[in-house]
Formats: C-alpha cells, sequence, structure tokens
C-alpha cells in the first residue's frame, strides 16, 4: 500500500489526528532515554507533519516514505514554512545507505502496521538498528490486538462534507490477525465529485512478539506504553508504543 490517490486528501482526513503529541511523546523519550543527539530519522513520514514539528522543536530531521505522492506534499508544506528537511524516498525493510547515523529513529502512526508479514517485521527493525548511533533509541506505535479485532473489524466509516467524503469498511484480513480497510473516497472538482477506491492492509502482532523481534534485532527494550498515558498497556488499550536502545 503505496497511497496513491489518498495522499492528495491525506492531511484533510487526518486534520485531527494528535500530531502534536506525538512530536512531544517522541521529545520526551528523547529527553529520558536518548544519548544526547538531535539527529533524528522519521520513517514512513508521510506528508511530513511530524517531521516539521520535530523541525520546529530544534531536531535535525530527516524523512523518509515509500510514497513519492506523500513526499511530494512534504516537500512542499516543509519548503513553504521557510524549512529545510531532507526526504527519501525508501522501503523502510530497505532504506539503502544514508551516509549518517541517526540519534533516535521514529516510526509513528501504525506505519509499521503496513508491513505484511513477521520477516517485513524482523527486516524493518534490523534497518532501524543498522542506522542507529550507539546509544540511539528507537520508537515506534503500533495498533493493539484488541483494536484490530474489537473496534477495526466489521466496522463502517464515514464523514460527508462539501470537500472530501468517504466511507471506510473495514474487516478482517486473511493473515493472522490482520485488518482489510476498503475505503472509497469523493473529491470535489468543481462542480462534481470525483470518486476514487484504496484497499489497505494491516497487520499487527502480540506485545510479548513485538518485544522478542526487538531482542532479536539487537535492541535492548527500555519501555512500552499505551494510548499516550505514558502507562502499561492494559486490556482495551488501542496504540501500543516500544521505545528501546542501540547499547
Amino acid at each position: 500500500m503505496i497511497y496513491k490517490g489518498f495522499a492528495e486528501i491525506y492531511d484533510e482526513l487526518m486534520k485531527e489526528a494528535p500530531y502534536t503529541r506525538w512530536t512531544e511523546f517522541l521529545h520526551e523519550r528523547m529527553s529520558k532515554f536518548g544519548n544526547g543527539g538531535t539527529n533524528v530519522l522519521d520513517l514512513g513520514c508521510g506528508t511530513g507533519e511530524i517531521s516539521i514539528r520535530l523541525k520546529q522543536k530544534g531536531y535535525q530531521v530527516t524523512g523518509m516514505d515509500i510514497s513519492e505522492e506523500m513526499l511530494s506534499i512534504a516537500f512542499q508544506k516543509t519548503a513553504e514554512m521557510g524549512l529545510s528537511i531532507p526526504y527519501f524516498q525508501h522501503d523502510m525493510r530497505f532504506p539503502g545507505e544514508l551516509g549518517q547515523l541517526f540519534d533516535g529513529i521514529f516510526i509513528c502512526c501504525d506505519s509499521l502496521n503496513y508491513l505484511q508479514s513477521e520477516e517485513d517485521v524482523h527486516a524493518a527493525l534490523h534497518a532501524a538498528f543498522d542506522q542507529l548511533a550507539p546509544d540511539g533509541i528507537l520508537v515506534f506505535d503500533v495498533h493493539s490486538l484488541y483494536k484490530i479485532h474489537e473496534i477495526f473489524n466489521e466496522a463502517t466509516f464515514a464523514d460527508n462534507n462539501d470537500e472530501v467524503s468517504y466511507i471506510w469498511n473495514s474487516f478482517i484480513g486473511d493473515a493472522p490477525d490482520s485488518i482489510e480497510h476498503d475505503l472509497s473516497f469523493f473529491v470535489r472538482r468543481g462542480s462534481v465529485y470525483e470518486r476514487f477506491d484504496e484497499y489497505h492492509t494491516q497487520r499487527t502482532y502480540s506485545v510479548k512478539q513485538y518485544e522478542e523481534m526487538l531482542v532479536q534485532a539487537g535492541f535492548t527494550l527500555l519501555e512500552v506504553s499505551a494510548d499516550f498515558k505514558n502507562q502499561p498497556p492494559e486490556q482495551q488499550s488501542e496504540r501500543i508504543f516500544f521505545v528501546a536502545a542501540k547499547k
């Protein structure tokens, strides 16, 4: 899933997303667990919302995403704000050589859940480990099993406004603990609406599985929390946050 037609309306649909809370969460973890450096990589940066906020907080930010369309929007927004952030189009599993190591690597907004197999997640975590400076930290968030099975499963989300409307149906996928998102969007073009459809798949794992994958990739696990609450996950937690270090 590469967010093709979706890219141009992504910011409108995500305008209520808690990007500032994400940025503060990352900053707090860098302050608490980091090595004192400020060079960070925003993996799956999308349209640059978190990258831009991190830059405004004084971080040296590099953004990376697999979607050329999303990066084009990120470049434009960053330039319009008078900021300079290098953005690269790469798959987080195979990021290539960026010529530097990072003090922090962040995978936000459940981007890791778009990887379709455990092997893919292993590849992304190993790649992140290799790109971290000594004592650098990795921070990422994922959907919980509870959210996949109890919130998304058989759910329909919809919105109707003058510029963009959508119908979003979710159902359990073929792979274990995966969810399929079937989305139809209607975008106003003058006096008519253009429809386009996208089909997204996400997959998650148990907290224990993520912990094991981090250790296998060479990380030292530092913290597991949920839902921006700085507390351990509970049965009905929806978003799980992991912090790990390259020791």
